[in-house]
């Protein structure tokens, strides 16, 4: 049994066309529309117009809700944690520095290495690298002082010993602040 009937006013849901029932086929339902077209629709896909029904802000604001596309969440981006940085390793051990080190002094030896330090060291601020190993060795411990008192001349760097499970003692790790 239909609810619409011949001379009914009704209106598409999904559209704006509007008009008056001119026939009623089981669920076929033939319109003409306020511009003179004559159109045909499932009953379902159309309601009648009225004065006595009425709509409550809420049931209007509920069917708003529904056909809402819901808004894309903002999702935290989370950075990886420190352990899992990628890291730059420096070896100072002078023979992978030169090929040959039988001609130089320790002085010259200790030099060589602070200069490449100092190098490597800017260069991975330069290129925003956050962690640099600087793998020195045990030995007696001059060349860790002097780069812990070459660390120091940066104010935007901290230094520690490295991961001893991976270098043993014979490391320390810079971590460079980045500005931005």
């Amino acid at each position: 049994m239909s609810v619409f009937n011949i001379g009914d006013k009704v209106e598409t849901i999904d559209d704006v066309i509007s008009g008056t029932i001119i026939n009623v086929d089981g669920v076929n339902i033939t319109i003409e529309d306020t511009n003179g077209f004559v159109i045909t629709f499932l009953d379902k896909e159309l309601t009648i117009i009225g004065t006595d029904i009425t709509v409550t802000n809420y049931e209007v604001a509920k069917i708003k809700s529904e056909k809402e596309i819901p808004k894309k969440r903002k999702t935290k981006v989370f950075k990886p944690k420190e352990r899992n940085a990628p890291k730059m390793e420096v070896d100072l051990h002078v023979h992978k520095l030169v090929k040959n080190s039988a001609n130089m002094s320790s002085y010259d030896k200790l030099n060589l290495q602070l200069e490449t330090a100092k190098r490597q060291l800017e260069f991975a601020m330069r290129k925003k690298i956050q962690k640099i190993v600087f793998i020195h060795g045990v030995g007696e411990g001059v060349l860790k002082e002097e780069l812990r008192y070459l660390f120091r001349r940066y104010e935007n760097i901290k230094f520690y010993d490295a991961d001893y499970q991976k270098y043993g003692m014979g490391a320390t790790e810079v971590y460079v602040y980045q500005n931005s």
